[in-house]
């Protein structure tokens, strides 16, 4: 099948560029290379030796505030299971019954695999016992999305009141605010780094951090890699990263390959990035005794990201596959059991554009639609 998404354009990153220069950009971003990389992380997250062991026992209790505790996590996992399972059962026992559309349907969702098995939680896990809802977007652009915009006040009153549609569909389901800043933007001229990405300033993901905690909401930074490479990009956002209440994102849709320009086709994220990225941020979480953090990785074709299965869970983070795609209802389910559901990873998300799912006459899909979903997302963003 194919996807109803438009490419980026250049003649509107060409705007945003402009735009992107009052923010920074690559000669005015802060930070660099941090000194030495991630090491891979042993599976599990467990670490061998005896003064590994020794060091890990000493370590005082990790500190969260969005999260609960792993035994807590690990209930709300098998409580979920139970549920897809019984569901799955109760449709299978019932010839007579009509078969659920693209993406309802809990007995395809269990023949797939869902729910994954996961390395043991640890400590804050936001998932699964929690439901993240956030706005999406860049300060400097009113064309990528809620969080630039509106008006500061009145984009936080409108994600508050698309947090409490949610907390009223799912009243049994927490949920944790945020903001999801593209902090890595691609473009279609190759820019100061030739890498057909700008960055912004550190004074600006800093600012948009508290705009986040002023709601008691959580902050991802989301980088759209050009013709770089997350290797090269990653490190910079180190520092912020070692906040608790800050997460990470990759689009693969502007990860190209081959020189390719963004937006001339979609682009392609493989298992060893995602794996180096989920290293990384083992090592932070692990170096400055931090609660889990979340991996968003967007998706809408299966060639996005061709190798999910040789993704290496860990402890220390939480991966999300989340459909990216935009258009009628009807296709964006197809487009989440053909590109989620059928490769399972960890947790799900969803993707709602409030103008491109619209301008054609199709509704936005609420919150009692998504929850009709097998398994339901727990990541859900807003554009």
């Amino acid at each position: 099948m194919t996807e109803t998404r438009s490419f980026w354009k250049a003649p509107a990153a060409a705007l945003l560029v402009a735009a992107l220069a009052a923010c920074g950009g690559d000669d005015a971003a802060k930070g660099g290379e941090a000194k030495g990389t991630a090491g891979a992380a042993a599976k599990g997250g467990t670490t061998g030796g005896d003064t590994a062991a020794a060091a890990q026992a000493a370590a005082p209790p990790t500190q969260f505030k969005h999260g609960n505790t792993a035994a807590q996590a690990q209930q709300c996992l098998e409580q979920r299971q139970q549920r897809l399972t019984a569901a799955a059962n109760t449709l299978k026992a019932d010839s007579t019954a009509k078969r659920p559309g693209a993406g309802k349907n809990p007995a395809f969702a269990v023949e797939q695999g869902w729910y994954p098995k996961m390395p043991p939680f640890k400590d804050g896990a936001i998932l699964p016992c929690n439901r993240v809802v956030v706005y999406y977007g860049n300060p400097a652009s009113k064309r990528m999305g809620a969080l630039g915009e509106f008006p500061r006040d009145e984009m936080l009153a409108r994600l508050t009141r698309q947090v409490n549609q949610w907390k009223e569909a799912d009243p049994n389901t927490p949920v944790v605010p945020g903001l999801h800043l593209i902090a890595v933007v691609a473009q279609g001229d190759a820019g100061p780094s030739g890498k057909y990405r700008t960055q912004i300033r550190d004074a600006v993901v800093d600012s948009i951090h508290k705009m986040a905690q002023s709601i008691n909401g959580i902050l991802f930074i989301d980088v759209q890699v050009g013709t770089d490479d997350i290797r090269s990009i990653m490190p910079r956002f180190d520092s912020v990263l070692k906040r608790p209440d800050v997460h990470f994102a990759v689009d693969p849709e502007f990860y190209m390959r081959g020189g390719v320009v963004p937006g001339r086709k979609i682009g392609t994220m493989y298992a060893a990035d995602i794996n180096w990225v989920m290293d990384r941020l083992t090592q932070i979480v692990k170096e400055n005794n931090l609660p889990p953090k979340l991996l968003i990785i967007h998706r809408f074709t299966r060639g996005m990201v061709p190798d999910v299965q040789n993704v290496r869970l860990r402890p220390e983070v939480q991966l999300v596959m989340h459909m990216d795609g935009w258009g009628a209802p009807w296709l964006k389910y197809d487009s989440y059991r053909d590109y989620v559901v059928r490769y399972p990873a960890q947790f799900t998300g969803w993707k709602n554009f409030y103008h491109n799912d619209t301008k054609r006459g199709d509704p936005l899909t609420q919150p009692r639609d998504l929850l009709q979903l097998w398994p339901e997302p727990l990541y859900i963003q807003y554009q």
